[in-house]
C-alpha cells in the first residue's frame, strides 16, 4: 500500500472516531442527525436544534483500486469529488447520479439513477460491501453475505431508500467500471409518445439503436408531439466537442425539427451535462438568459448554488408573494420521480400531460441487475421501469398537496413506485403496502432498537 493510500485510510478511521464521538456526545433523549452543509432533498422539513454527527471526515475517496475496478469512498463524498479521483484511471461509477453534490451515500440510501441505468441498475447496485453507523452508536459491516458468518445482510438489503433512518453510511466499497474519453450522442425526435417508449423499450432489450451500441440512454418529452430519446455512445476517438458550462444549454440542444441530431462531449462533461443548469431549472433564476447568462460566474453555474438559491426563496416565501402580487393563487411544489412500468410509460405520459401542466419531463430507464430485490423499494427484477422526472410549481388545489396526491394515485394505479426525496402524504397503510413496511419494522428494531433515529415514514410523510 502507497503511502498516499495509507494516509486516506488513517484519515478515514480518525474521522470515524469522530463521528462516534460526536454520536455519544448527543443527549439520549435527543435525535440523532446528520450535520450536512449541503443537500438534495425537496421535503419540506421541520426544524431541529438538536447536534448533528461531525461528518468532517467523512468526505473523501479513501483508494482506487484500478485492476480490481473498485473504489473505496466515504460516506459523504460528493459524486464531482468521486469522479474526479476515478476518470484518471478511465473508470467511472456504474451510475453517476446527474447532480454534482449527490454524495455515494445519499445516493445508496435515498436512491438515484442515471443514463446507465438501463444496464446497471441503481447505485446501491454495485455496492459490495458498506460500514453503517447503526442507531444503536455501532459500526457495522454489511454485504450481501457471501463471506460468511453475520454479514448484515439484512441491514445491506434495507438500507437503500431508508433515508438515514436505519443508519448511515460511513464507508462504501463499490464496483468500476471503464470509460472511454469521449461520448457520442443522437438525439432522435419522436412525434408521438407510444412511438418514443417503443423505441425506447428496444433500446433497452437489445443495447443498440440502429445497429449502433447504445451506452448512455435517456430522454425528455417538450409534449405529446414532441420528444427525444438521447443515445449515447462511449468512443477514443479525439476531436471537436460541445461545451454546456458557458452560454449554451444542454436542454436545449436536443431540440430539432425532425430526425436524428448529432452532438459531442468529453466523457466528464457528458456526466455532468445536467448539472450546469439543473437540468432545466436555472431558468426559475434568470440563469438562461443571455445577458444573465453572460454575468453569471462559470464556477456558480451549477446545481448547488440553485439550490441554495431554491432554499432561500422558500424561507422567504418569495413565489408566493410574487403571485399575491399579480392577483395569483400560490403555487405548489411538485417536484418528484417515479417508477413506472415500461408498458404502462405511455399511459402515465399521457395522463400526466392532461392533467399537470409542467414541461418538460425527463425520462431514465432502469432494470435491476439483482434478482434478490430491494424490500424498501420493491421494484420486480427482470422488469423495465422508467423513471419520469418532474420539478416545477403548479396552482394550489383545496387541499394541501392536491397535485401530488393525483400524482400518487396514478402511479400507484400502474403499478409503479415514486421517490421519496421530495413530499409525500401516503396514509401509513398506503406507505407499508409500498416500501416494505414490514421488512422495514424488522430491520429497525434490531439496529435502531431504542428509536435514536426517525421512523421512515415519519421523515418521508409527516415532517412537514
Amino acid at each position: 500500500m502507497s503511502a498516499a493510500a495509507t494516509d486516506a485510510r488513517t484519515a478515514h478511521d480518525a474521522g470515524v472516531e469522530r463521528l462516534l464521538a460526536s454520536y455519544r456526545a448527543v443527549p439520549e433523549a435527543s435525535a440523532v442527525r446528520l450535520a450536512k452543509r449541503t443537500s438534495n432533498l425537496f421535503r419540506t422539513r421541520a426544524r431541529s436544534d438538536s447536534p448533528g454527527l461531525d461528518t468532517s471526515g467523512l468526505t473523501d475517496v479513501i483508494a482506487v483500486d484500478p485492476e480490481a475496478r473498485t473504489a473505496d469512498v466515504a460516506g459523504m463524498c460528493t459524486y464531482e469529488d468521486l469522479v474526479a479521483a476515478t476518470l484518471p484511471f478511465g473508470l467511472a461509477p456504474l451510475v453517476v447520479p446527474q447532480l454534482k453534490t449527490i454524495t455515494l451515500g445519499g445516493a445508496v440510501t435515498g436512491l438515484g439513477i442515471e443514463s446507465t441505468s438501463f444496464r446497471n441498475g441503481l447505485p446501491h447496485e454495485s455496492v459490495l460491501e458498506l460500514d453503517v453507523l447503526t442507531g444503536a452508536g455501532e459500526v457495522v459491516t454489511a454485504s450481501r453475505g457471501s463471506s460468511g458468518g453475520d454479514a448484515h445482510e439484512d441491514l445491506f438489503r434495507a438500507f437503500p431508500n431508508s433515508y438515514g433512518t436505519l443508519g448511515y453510511a460511513v464507508r462504501l466499497r463499490i464496483e468500476l467500471e471503464p470509460v472511454l474519453s469521449f461520448v457520442e450522442l443522437r438525439h432522435v425526435r419522436f412525434h408521438a409518445i407510444p412511438d418514443l417508449v417503443a423505441a425506447l423499450d428496444r433500446i433497452v432489450a437489445t443495447g443498440e439503436h440502429d445497429g449502433v451500441r447504445v451506452d448512455f440512454l435517456d430522454g425528455v418529452v417538450f409534449g405529446a408531439d414532441e420528444g427525444y430519446l438521447c443515445l449515447g455512445t462511449g468512443s477514443a476517438q479525439a476531436g471537436p466537442v460541445s461545451d454546456y458550462t458557458g452560454r449554451q444549454v444542454y436542454y436545449r440542444s436536443i431540440r430539432h425539427a425532425d430526425g436524428v441530431q448529432r452532438d459531442r462531449l468529453t466523457v466528464h462533461d457528458y456526466l455532468w451535462r445536467w448539472d450546469a443548469d439543473w437540468f432545466w431549472c436555472s431558468q426559475a433564476f434568470g440563469a438562461q438568459h443571455p445577458l444573465v447568462r453572460r454575468i453569471w460566474p462559470r464556477r456558480l453555474r451549477r446545481s448547488s448554488v440553485y439550490a441554495r438559491l431554491m432554499r432561500l426563496e422558500r424561507r422567504f416565501d418569495v413565489g408566493d408573494r410574487l403571485e399575491r402580487l399579480h392577483g395569483r393563487p400560490p403555487r405548489e411544489r411538485v417536484i418528484q420521480d417515479v417508477e413506472v412500468p415500461v408498458e404502462r410509460c405511455a399511459e402515465f405520459l399521457d395522463w400526466f400531460l392532461a392533467n399537470v401542466p409542467i414541461q418538460p419531463i425527463w425520462l431514465c430507464p432502469l432494470r435491476l441487475r439483482d434478482d434478490a430485490g430491494w424490500p424498501l423499494y420493491p421494484l420486480r427484477p427482470g422488469r423495465t421501469y422508467v423513471n419520469v422526472g418532474f420539478w416545477s410549481t403548479v396552482p394550489v388545489g383545496a387541499v394541501e398537496g392536491e397535485a401530488n396526491r393525483r400524482i400518487e394515485r396514478e402511479v400507484t394505479a400502474l403499478e409503479g413506485h415514486k421517490s421519496l426525496y421530495s413530499d409525500a402524504f401516503y396514509t401509513r397503510e398506503e406507505f407499508d403496502a409500498l416500501y416494505g413496511g414490514d421488512a422495514y419494522r424488522a430491520v429497525k428494531r434490531r439496529y435502531d432498537p431504542d428509536s435514536r433515529l426517525l421512523d421512515l415514514y415519519a421523515k418521508a410523510v409527516q415532517r412537514r
